[in-house]
């Protein structure tokens, strides 16, 4: 006689009974809460989501978190068209987010250091997340500690903030930037000689990181090629970038140029000026018109570019999970960095009108 076949049985998701029993509230609470038909308490919402999301129930669950939250971005005012570029992105993300989701976009100024600490004390709502661009000093570190010991989220973009325990670094990773700039000068320098470095603002954690990138990169692998860094900043100013390139010029030949910053004008008019333009490999930074056009010419030879859509999302992702708005936590890792030559540059603008 043949051994009877068990039934197949189906795995059922969780019952309302079986809900409440774990969150310990009654079954018309679950009903209530799953089905958003009537008020329940924060915190009875969050034990009914929280046993429905251990029981794995199939269905979209409801949001735990009611009233507006409030996200601060505090970006530098600077015409520098990558800022430009991450206003735009900034705009493109915040129409995406749910309306109970208010971002608020603080102006800093880059050479007011009272202004920058100004806009990141506590603000008259109830602040879940502060998004920050801006320059590592001891004034501004203070006053991001500060947020923090207030229970505020800060996450740190473009450009990092030390000895902060904060949420998250939502930006490339300004080293590896730096040495693969290093790394496409060594691969395109004609001969050896210097490489100089244009320093933008080293009181910008990324810049000072892009900088030690290079060198370590140049002493390590391309020994032929002396690292030569500007004694001062270009502070991403066209007449400064000018006489630092000049300066340069008039001591000897370049092998290689890398500019962490911005100032390209100025750098493009001083090798044109010596004769260098297309004979000094030149790295710069960010794809905007301008680099497009340098490139096409054969002046520039490569553009790292810093995805300002991919740092905004990164860094509204990490603001957003904290807020307990996005409930898988995003990636850790920095965000991506893109390399731009003459054959993969947009045929588009790259800025609007």
């Amino acid at each position: 006689m043949s051994a009877e076949i068990p039934p197949r049985w189906r795995k059922r998701s969780a019952r309302f009974v079986e809900i409440a029993a774990l969150a310990g509230v009654s079954t018309a609470t679950v009903d209530r809460v799953l089905n958003e038909r009537g008020s329940v308490s924060v915190a009875t919402r969050e034990r009914v989501v929280a046993a429905a999301r251990e029981l794995a129930v199939p269905r979209q669950l409801p949001d735990t978190k009611h009233g507006l939250i409030h996200i601060d971005v505090a970006l530098p005012e600077s015409g520098v068209p990558f800022f430009a570029r991450l206003r735009e992105a900034l705009q493109r993300a915040t129409q995406m987010l749910d309306r109970r989701v208010v971002v608020h976009r603080l102006p800093i100024s880059a050479a007011d250091e009272a202004r920058v600490t100004a806009a990141l004390d506590a603000p008259p709502y109830r602040r879940g997340a502060l998004i920050v661009t801006t320059q590592d000093t001891p004034a501004v570190r203070a006053a991001l500690a500060a947020a923090i010991a207030r229970g505020e989220t800060v996450v740190t973009m473009v450009t990092d903030i030390g000895g902060l325990a904060h949420r998250h670094y939502a930006g490339i990773d300004n080293a590896r930037a730096g040495a693969t700039a290093a790394y496409w000068i060594g691969r395109l320098a004609r001969e050896p000689g210097r490489v100089l470095v244009l320093p933008s603002r080293l009181d910008y954690r990324a810049h000072v990181e892009r900088v030690e990138g290079c060198r370590a990169q140049l002493a390590r692998r391309f020994a032929s090629l002396a690292f030569e860094c500007a004694g001062d900043e270009t502070r991403d100013e066209d007449d400064r970038a000018f006489r630092a390139v000049m300066a340069a010029l008039k001591r000897g030949p370049l092998a290689g140029l890398y500019n962490t910053g911005y100032g390209s004008a100025g750098v493009a008019a001083a090798l044109r000026k010596h004769g260098a333009a297309g004979r000094t490999v030149w790295i710069g930074h960010e794809m905007v018109d301008l680099h497009r056009e340098y490139i096409e010419a054969g002046i520039m030879d490569v553009a790292i570019d810093q995805d300002p859509d991919g740092q905004v999302i990164a860094a509204l992702q990490h603001a957003l999970h904290a807020c307990g708005v996005v409930a898988e936590a995003p990636p850790a890792e920095p965000v991506e960095f893109r390399v731009f030559c003459p054959a993969n540059v947009r045929l588009t603008r790259y800025l609007r009108e």
